[in-house]
């Protein structure tokens, strides 16, 4: 499915990004504090999954996320919106 397609993406992107621990990489993960991704790690995120859908993302998109399930989420969103339009 699509979203099990993103939650494996965040568990790999971090990891070979900002050298997470894959083991924390879970849906209830909050992104700065259990994770520490600050704000430009938030926007290296974005680059790398626009990359790996082939979407175009703006920043704004990912404002109030706070979580991967948050980013999960939204990426289903934007790629369904995208699709419908």
């Amino acid at each position: 499915s699509v979203i099990a397609r993103y939650i494996e993406e965040m568990s790999a992107s971090p990891t070979c990004i900002f050298e997470a621990d894959p083991e924390s990489i879970k849906p209830e993960a909050r992104l700065a504090e259990d994770l520490e991704l600050d704000s430009i790690d938030a926007i290296d995120l974005i680059v790398h999954m626009q990359k790996k859908t082939g979407e175009r993302f703006r920043p704004e998109d990912f404002q109030h996320v706070k979580t991967v399930q948050d980013v999960v989420d939204t990426l289903v969103r934007l790629t369904s919106d995208d699709k419908a339009a």
